[in-house]
C-alpha cells in the first residue's frame, strides 16, 4: 500500500526548487487532503480485501520502512557509484566494456543472479550479437533458434498437405463483429485454440474470465473497440497517455465520430508524473451511471513512467470500464496482485514471432466475460481487422535467406505498417526478405478487399432497418473470410481438428520469460536502464561556458520502480538539439535500433511556465491528425526512445553509450555525412 500512497503527495508548502525538477505545491501530484484520505481508505480496500487492522506491534509498519530505506539505498548507490566525481567530454576518454562491466557489477551485485537470462540469450536468440535491439515492443511467441530448426526440419521434411506446423503461421482478415466473436462458439481451429491457450496462461487468466480476439494489430485492435462501443450512449473516452500514440488516435477518431467526448490525462513537467488533481476532475465529471472507457497503459512506453494500479480502481468506482494496454508491459509484469484484484473490461496485448529478427504477428483484444453485454453490433466493425491464424502452406515461403538482411523490404514495411508504427519507431532487422515480401503482396490483396467492402458495409449500413436484423445476417452467414488464398487451409484446419488434436503449439519466447519469472527479469532492467540513465547524464560537452549536458532525460532518472524506457535527446555544444530521426539512422548504421516519439499533454506549473516556449515544438513528421481534441495538440516534444527487453544485456546499454558519446565530437555527424556520401559513390562506381 506504501508503494500507491507514496505517488500521492499531501500538498506541501513551497521549499524552493526540488533538485530533480519535481513540482511544488502547484505541481500536477499534490491533492487535497480530502483526497489523500479517500486514495489511503481505498489503497487499504485494495490490498487488503479482508477488513485491516493496525496490529499491535509495529511490524508491517517497520516492513514498509524497510522498503523505502532499501528502495532510497539503491537510487542512492547508483547515483553515487557510477563514475563518481566525473564527467567525460570525450568519447574516446570513456572505459572500455570490461572496466565498466566490472564497475557495473560491484555496484549491483544482484544482477549476477540473472545469468540464466544471458544462457537464454547466448543458445536461444544468438543474433542478438550482431545487432542491438531498441526498438521492440510486446510479447515474444518463439525463439530464433525455434524458428531456424523448425525451418531447416520443414525443409528436409516437407508434409505431404503442403501446410506447415508452427512455428510458422499466417494471417488471414474475416468479416465479423466483435460481439459475435466473443460469444462462446466452436469457431475457433485447432492452432487458434492452441496460441489462445498458451497466451491466456502466460498472461496468468483463467480460463472463463475473458474471451479473446486476434486482429491484425495494435491500432487495429483499439479501433474496433471503439467501432463496437456504445459511445453514442456513454459519450466519454478518457486516456492516460504522455505520448502520441497512433492507436489512441484511432480510437479517438471513431469516438468522436458517434459523438463522445474526448479526453486526455495531463502530466506535470518536468518529471512528467500524471497531474493526479486533474485526472480526478475527469474522472468525476460526468453524471452518469455508465461514463464510458478509460484507456491506462500502466506505464509509458516512451518515458518509462510507471502508474499506480489505483487510477483503475478509483476509474471502476465511477462508473468507467477500463481498458489496459498491455502492449508496453514487460513479460510476466501482469502477474501482479493489483491486475487480479482490479480486472479491466478490456485488455489489449501485441505478440510478435521473433524478439530482433521478425516483427509480424497479432494483437490480443481480450473481453471480460461480464462486460460483453456492453458491446454493440456494428457493420463498420465487421471490415476493420479480425484475423484467423492459418497455418502456412507453402514451403517456398520460407528460403536460405530467412536470416538475411533486405533493406528494401524493410522500407517497405515502414510504408504498410505505417498505422501500426508509434511515430517514427522502427522495429530492428534483419527481416526475411522473401517471407515478407510474399505475406506482404498477400496482405495488400486482403486489405484492397477488405477496403472495397468496407465501402460496401458503409452502403449497406445506411439502408439497414435495424439492429437485430443486422445480428441475425451475422448468425446466418457465420465467417466470410476474406483472403482466399488461405480459406481453404482454415477451413481444412478447423474440419479436420479431430485428426489435429494433438497439435500442441511451442512458444519458446514465452517459456523463456516463464522460466526467469517477474523478480528476475524486473531485477535485471532495473540494472541496466538505471546504468544507462546515469552513464548518458555523464556525457558533457567540452569547453561549454553554460556546462551544457550532451543528453536530456525526459521523465524519471534513476529511480528504483521505474519502467525499462527511457526518453531522450541529444543536444550539441551549442545547445541546440539534434534531430531525433538522424540520431535514430546514426544509431542504425551502428547496428543500434532506436524509435523516436512525440511527447505530449503536458502541463506546466507556474514555476516552469518561463521553460514552456524553450522546450514545446510542433511534431517531427508532416503527417496531418484531423478531428484532434485540442488546439495545441501538435505541441509536444520530439525525442529518442530506447526500450528494453528481458533479453537486453549489459553490453547492449554499453553499445548505445558509446554510440551516443561519438555525439561529443563536434563534427562527428558532419563526418558521418560525408562518410556515407564516399561510400555511396564508390558502390556507385563498382
Amino acid at each position: 500500500m506504501s508503494s500507491i500512497l507514496k505517488y500521492f503527495r499531501r500538498p506541501r508548502k513551497a521549499t524552493g526548487r526540488d533538485k530533480e525538477g519535481h513540482e511544488q505545491e502547484q505541481g500536477g501530484d499534490a491533492i487535497s487532503e480530502m483526497q489523500y484520505s479517500c486514495i489511503k481508505d481505498r489503497c487499504a480496500q485494495i490490498c487488503f480485501p479482508v477488513p485491516f487492522q493496525e496490529p499491535s506491534n509495529a511490524v508491517p509498519q517497520a516492513k514498509a520502512t524497510s522498503t523505502r530505506i532499501s528502495r532510497s539505498n539503491f537510487v542512492k548507490s547508483t547515483m553515487d557509484s557510477i563514475f563518481p566525481n566525473t564527467h567525460f567530454t570525450d568519447h574516446e576518454s570513456v572505459p572500455p566494456l570490461a572496466e565498466a562491466f566490472s564497475n557495473f557489477i560491484a555496484i549491483y551485485p544482484q544482477y549476477g543472479e540473472t545469468q540464466q537470462a544471458d544462457e537464454i540469450r547466448n543458445s536461444e536468440y544468438y543474433h542478438l550479437a550482431r545487432h542491438v535491439c531498441f526498438d521492440y515492443y510486446g510479447f515474444s511467441l518463439f525463439s530464433h533458434a525455434q524458428m531456424h530448426s523448425a525451418l531447416a526440419s520443414s525443409s528436409t521434411n516437407p508434409l505431404v498437405s503442403g501446410l506447415l506446423q508452427p512455428p510458422f503461421f499466417n494471417v488471414s482478415y474475416k468479416s465479423a463483429s466483435l460481439k459475435s466473436q466473443v460469444q462462446p462458439n466452436d469457431q475457433d481451429s485447432v492452432l487458434e485454440s492452441a496460441i489462445r491457450t498458451r497466451i491466456m496462461h502466460f498472461l496468468n487468466i483463467l480460463d472463463g474470465e475473458y474471451s479473446m480476439v486476434y486482429t491484425a494489430n495494435r491500432t487495429t485492435a483499439f479501433r474496433l473497440l471503439a467501432e463496437s462501443y456504445p459511445f453514442q450512449e456513454t459519450k466519454g473516452l478518457l486516456s492516460v497517455y504522455d505520448y502520441e500514440s497512433e492507436a489512441m488516435i484511432a480510437m479517438e477518431e471513431s469516438a468522436q465520430r458517434k459523438g463522445a467526448k474526448v479526453m486526455s490525462a495531463s502530466f506535470s513537467w518536468p518529471s512528467f508524473r500524471i497531474h493526479s488533481g486533474r485526472l480526478m476532475e475527469k474522472l468525476r465529471m460526468r453524471r452518469r451511471k455508465k461514463r464510458g472507457l478509460f484507456v491506462f497503459p500502466l506505464q509509458s512506453r516512451i518515458t518509462g513512467a510507471r502508474y499506480p494500479y489505483l487510477w483503475m480502481t478509483m476509474a471502476k468506482e465511477h462508473g468507467w470500464q477500463v481498458v489496459l494496454d498491455a502492449c508496453c508491459l514487460a513479460p510476466k509484469d501482469l502477474d501482479t496482485l493489483g491486475l487480479s484484484l482490479i480486472q479491466p473490461d478490456f485488455i489489449i496485448c501485441s505478440f510478435f514471432k521473433v524478439f530482433g529478427e521478425n516483427p509480424s504477428g497479432f494483437a490480443g483484444l481480450l473481453v471480460k466475460n461480464s462486460s460483453i453485454e456492453s458491446l454493440e453490433s456494428s457493420m463498420i466493425a465487421r471490415s476493420i481487422g479480425i484475423v484467423s491464424l492459418v497455418p502456412a502452406r507453402k514451403l517456398s515461403q520460407l528460403t536460405d535467406d530467412y536470416s538475411g538482411t533486405d533493406s528494401d523490404t524493410h522500407s517497405f514495411r515502414h510504408q504498410f505498417e505505417e498505422a501500426d508504427v508509434e511515430n517514427s519507431s522502427s522495429f530492428s532487422g534483419p527481416i526475411p526478405g522473401q517471407i515478407y515480401s510474399s505475406s506482404l503482396s498477400n496482405n495488400m490483396i486482403r486489405e484492397g478487399a477488405s477496403a472495397e467492402k468496407q465501402k460496401q458495409v458503409m452502403i449497406s449500413e445506411q439502408g439497414e432497418s435495424s439492429k437485430a436484423q443486422h445480428e441475425k445476417e451475422e448468425t446466418s452467414d457465420g465467417i466470410e473470410e476474406i483472403a482466399s488464398e488461405h480459406s481453404m487451409p482454415a477451413e481444412k484446419t478447423a474440419s479436420n481438428g479431430g485428426a489435429n488434436k494433438s497439435l500442441e503449439v511451442l512458444c519458446r519466447g514465452l517459456d523463456h520469460a516463464d522460466s526467469l519469472g517477474l523478480l528476475l527479469i524486473s531485477t535485471r532492467l532495473r540494472c541496466i536502464t538505471n546504468w544507462l540513465v546515469t552513464a548518458l547524464m555523464k556525457l558533457q560537452h567540452p569547453h561549454s561556458e553554460s556546462g551544457h549536458s550532451l543528453v536530456r532525460i525526459y521523465g524519471p532518472r534513476v529511480k528504483f520502480d521505474r519502467a525499462p524506457a527511457l526518453a531522450f535527446n541529444v543536444f550539441d555544444w551549442k545547445g541546440d538539439k539534434i534531430e531525433p530521426a538522424l540520431v535514430q539512422k546514426l544509431a542504425d548504421r551502428s547496428n543500434i535500433s532506436l524509435s523516436c516519439g512525440f511527447l505530449n499533454n503536458i502541463w506546466f506549473s507556474k514555476e516552469y511556465e518561463a521553460e514552456k516556449d524553450k522546450v514545446l515544438e510542433r511534431r517531427g513528421n508532416e503527417r496531418v491528425v484531423v478531428n484532434r481534441r485540442k488546439e495545441n495538440s501538435d505541441m509536444g516534444i520530439n525525442v529518442i526512445n530506447a526500450s528494453l527487453s528481458f533479453l537486453t544485456n549489459f553490453e547492449d546499454a554499453y553499445r548505445l553509450w558509446i554510440f551516443i558519446a561519438k555525439f561529443l565530437d563536434a563534427d562527428f555527424v558532419e563526418k558521418e555525412r560525408w562518410r556515407y556520401i564516399a561510400l555511396n559513390q564508390k558502390m556507385i562506381e563498382v
